[in-house]
């Protein structure tokens, strides 16, 4: 049983991924992101599904990666194991087969950014920020955010790290709405009800479009 994540129904054909990390800022572990990996497989042949939704418990949506993993770097063994994982687990968020939608509770950052990226829709608590410092000592994931944003955009968040707030975050079309935190779920509702009212044939063949066409290589993740 999962330990790491909840997945719950909060409505007909709706479904929400919760990173219950709290005490860690829902740091993403390789324990973690296998973890939800492997719930996005068994998502993924779901065929009442229609909108998967990620959020984090508590006030911050992730801080990314777990540092302290990176620390043993040095490890063939381990090193194998967290990039394999790494991989499996943008690869499993990239190629979801149905709508996916963040639900950005507070800061997301690093890693945590690349997840609310790589969803299809994003909707935000205005206590929440996006930003990658990774790139003052590692490789930052680009192109998904060049898919949503552009490249001027993409280009000058990924090289200077900055602080994106989540007003500034909407005026960039990298959230779509921005609410009070308290407003949060009842924001998502109203974007999950919007979603659904599609048949979910129509999802899935659009999801394939928007997938053929963002046409992002999932192989590895420093190639990203």
């Amino acid at each position: 049983m999962p330990e790491l994540i909840s997945v719950e129904s909060t409505g007909a054909g709706v479904v929400q991924l919760i990173l219950n990390r709290p005490d860690k800022k829902n740091a993403l572990s390789i324990a973690l992101r296998d973890e939800v990996s492997d719930a996005l497989d068994d998502l993924a042949r779901d065929e009442e599904l229609k909108l998967l939704i990620v959020t984090g418990a508590g006030s911050i949506f992730s801080a990314g990666f777990d540092l302290k993993e990176f620390e043993r770097l040095g490890e063939p063994e381990f090193a194998k194991r967290l990039w394999d994982s790494s991989d499996r687990f943008h690869r499993a968020w990239l190629e979801f087969p149905l709508p996916t939608l963040a639900a950005v509770n507070g800061p997301a950052i690093a890693g945590g950014c690349d997840l609310a990226v790589m969803c299809d829709l994003r909707v935000a608590a205005n206590t929440a920020f996006f930003s990658h410092p990774e790139i003052t000592f590692g490789d930052v994931v680009y192109t998904p955010l060049h898919d949503l944003v552009g490249g001027a955009v993409a280009r000058e968040l990924c090289l200077t790290g900055r602080r994106v707030g989540a007003e500034e975050a909407r005026t960039l079309r990298l959230v779509s709405s921005v609410v009070e935190p308290d407003e949060l779920k009842a924001e998502v509702a109203r974007w999950s009800e919007q979603v659904t009212a599609a048949p979910r044939d129509v999802l899935l063949r659009t999801k394939a479009k928007i997938i053929r066409r963002a046409a992002i290589d999932t192989h590895a993740t420093l190639d990203l």
